[in-house]
């Protein structure tokens, strides 16, 4: 026979056990189905912990995939670009806004192998009154227009590198 303090051991587990299976949202009755089915739920919720992680590690590489920071200078700009991905035209098109703005290119390096890289100095147009945001908006434009990726939402991603 039980005693009184091994019922409620026994009373409490059983309350524990229904609280898992509430969790676990599973329609288990006996015990070892409600442990089986609860450790399949802590499975199955740490495989959505990766792949949540895999999509945040894609995200941020997305963010990262351009990069484009404007310096004001005496006379113009001091323009870094940088693209996770080269498509082909993509320093044309980012010289033609320069153009449109009314700059012109002093001075320029450039590298379009795997990955896109360009710094340049432009010398500002008298005409116009540009500033670094415009400059910048201007070449974010140009490289979306010439990789298809019109979707992005990282404009501003790094304005702090702007001041």
């Amino acid at each position: 026979m039980m005693s009184s303090r091994e019922r409620k051991k026994a009373a409490a587990l059983q309350e524990k056990l229904q609280i898992l299976r509430s969790i676990t949202h599973s329609h288990a009755l006996s015990n070892t189905s409600i442990l089986m089915d609860a450790s399949k739920y802590i499975k199955e919720l740490k495989q959505k912990v990766v792949r949540l992680n895999q999509e945040i590690a894609c995200a941020q590489d997305a963010l990262r995939q351009n990069r484009v920071t404007v310096e004001t200078l005496r006379h113009g700009f001091l323009v870094n670009v940088f693209s996770g991905k080269s498509c082909p035209g993509l320093l044309v098109s980012i010289l033609e806004a320069f153009d449109e703005l009314g700059l012109s290119v002093l001075e320029a390096t450039a590298s379009c192998t795997d990955t896109f890289r360009l710094e340049a100095i432009g010398s500002e147009n008298l005409m116009e009154k540009v500033d670094e945001h415009v400059v910048k908006q201007a070449v974010l434009r140009a490289i979306r227009s010439c990789s298809g990726s019109g979707g992005d939402h990282h404009d501003d991603d790094d304005d702090d590198d702007d001041e």
